[in-house]
């Protein structure tokens, strides 16, 4: 018999991804019971570090954050939360490594941010979504460790489409994630956020750089399909579909609805599924695995040394 505290942590980990992640909960419908259970424990410790910063004040969510990595490091937690996390790593085998490079990434989140280059930006949204790409494979039983840069590519994509979606929102919150040189000089939070016409149409040239960046990383991720077990291959194309699309709302927006939050409507989500599904169903054709895919390292560039990144690159 389940014990009653991990039952009702369970249920408001699925709460939390139904309201919050409603493409992943979506896209889970695919997996089996036990396999959806555990994305929504991993989604719901990612929601809950993201929460600290964003929801305390600067002191309070370092403070917390640093508790949360010495759980880490030592495998222990006070926080039911954190410590139903670290129950899903020993059982899925997550290497401490990676949630702290998760961590690390929600500390950059602390205070102003300001991006430097490409590489910085590739490297920052690995941290924060890469990881979960990473340990996503953990989860789901993915055995073939080549699998894990792609993995890697699908995380990064999505944090990238996040990055074009929420320009104005993060400026609010003194975050300017595209990288420097891609925006004018004199742009600041304070400009994001009341943008005039100019300001609108030359960030607007960024937000689809970062769009063109991220189609690279969705296509690798679309490759590494190939690598999952059936069911999670179905998933995943569905989570991966259905978030790409964002990025063709962003695109279908241009300046008329500046810091409206783009979304794919639930209704254009059982398009995309169907997408996903061709997508799927093209993997178990036969002759669809006579050769493995290989992973482009160039993508991995920035991100030589960091867990499950390309070896080659």
């Amino acid at each position: 018999m389940m014990d009653p505290q991990k039952e009702a942590l369970d249920e408001a980990a699925r709460r939390t991804l139904a309201e919050h992640g409603k493409t992943f909960a979506w896209a889970s419908r695919a997996l089996g019971r036990e396999a959806a259970q555990r994305v929504a424990t991993l989604y719901a410790f990612c929601r809950r570090l993201d929460d600290l910063v964003d929801d305390k004040p600067r002191d309070e969510a370092s403070a917390a954050l640093a508790t949360v990595r010495r759980d880490l490091k030592s495998g222990r937690s006070e926080d039911v939360n954190v410590r139903r996390f670290l129950e899903l790593a020993e059982t899925c085998g997550i290497a401490a490594e990676i949630p702290l490079q998760l961590l690390a990434g929600f500390e950059d989140d602390l205070g102003f941010v300001r991006i430097g280059s490409e590489s910085e930006l590739v490297r920052y949204a690995y941290r924060v979504a890469g990881t979960v790409g990473l340990m996503s494979n953990r989860i789901l039983e993915v055995e073939d460790r080549e699998a894990d840069p792609f993995a890697i590519d699908l995380g990064i994509a999505m944090q990238l489409t996040n990055i074009a979606r929420d320009v104005v929102e993060d400026a609010a919150r003194d975050r300017v994630y595209l990288p420097r040189p891609w925006i004018p000089r004199d742009v600041t939070p304070t400009t994001l956020s009341h943008a005039r016409l100019r300001t609108r149409l030359e960030t607007r040239v960024a937000v689809n750089r970062t769009l063109t960046l991220a189609d690279r990383y969705y296509r690798s991720a679309d490759a590494g399909l190939a690598f999952l077990p059936t069911r999670a291959r179905l998933a995943v194309a569905t989570a991966s579909r259905c978030y790409e699309a964002i990025g063709e709302s962003i695109r279908a927006q241009r300046d008329r609805a500046w810091g409206e939050r783009a979304y794919v409507r639930s209704s254009r989500r059982f398009f995309h599924t169907g997408r996903a599904g061709r997508a799927w169903l093209a993997t178990l054709m036969p002759g669809s695995k006579r050769s493995r895919p290989v992973h482009d390292p160039a993508l991995h560039a920035s991100l030589r040394g960091m867990p499950g990144a390309d070896p080659l690159a």
